[in-house]
């Protein structure tokens, strides 16, 4: 399976090879800070699995090459985050192109939720990122 993605402008672009292990709805503050929505809608996979197909020049990340925001640098969309010690990439539900093949399984750090906005679904709920296993 392979996911294709880009950003608002076009500059940047890149491709997921294989399945998403997981989709959550991240409401913590940092997320909601660098989408400047409620909560961050991601798919995760392992980190050799993304690869930036065009643009790369044009990328600005944000933090180190093990935890960081990676964003277009002209357009300022964000297209993924990398995580866990640079294990794995948080891709961002909306910058994919065409159906992720995956649905948001839960919301995390709900207990950090921005006060203006309602979950309005019955996915399960964690106060902070869910428990392993």
């Amino acid at each position: 399976m392979r996911h294709g993605g880009r950003c608002y402008c076009g500059a940047v672009r890149y491709a997921v090879a294989g399945a998403f292990a997981y989709a959550l709805n991240c409401h913590c503050s940092q997320c909601r800070r660098v989408t400047g929505a409620a909560f961050k809608p991601f798919a995760g996979v392992a980190r050799e699995c993304l690869a930036v197909t065009q643009g790369e020049d044009a990328l600005l990340v944000m933090g180190t090459a093990e935890n960081n925001n990676t964003s277009c640098g002209r357009c300022g969309s964000l297209l993924f985050s990398v995580v866990r010690d640079g294990a794995f990439v948080h891709v961002t539900l909306g910058t994919l192109e065409g159906d992720p093949g995956i649905r948001p399984q839960a919301h995390i750090f709900v207990g950090s939720k921005a006060p203006w906005f309602e979950i309005g679904d019955d996915l399960p709920r964690y106060e902070r990122f869910p428990p392993a296993g």
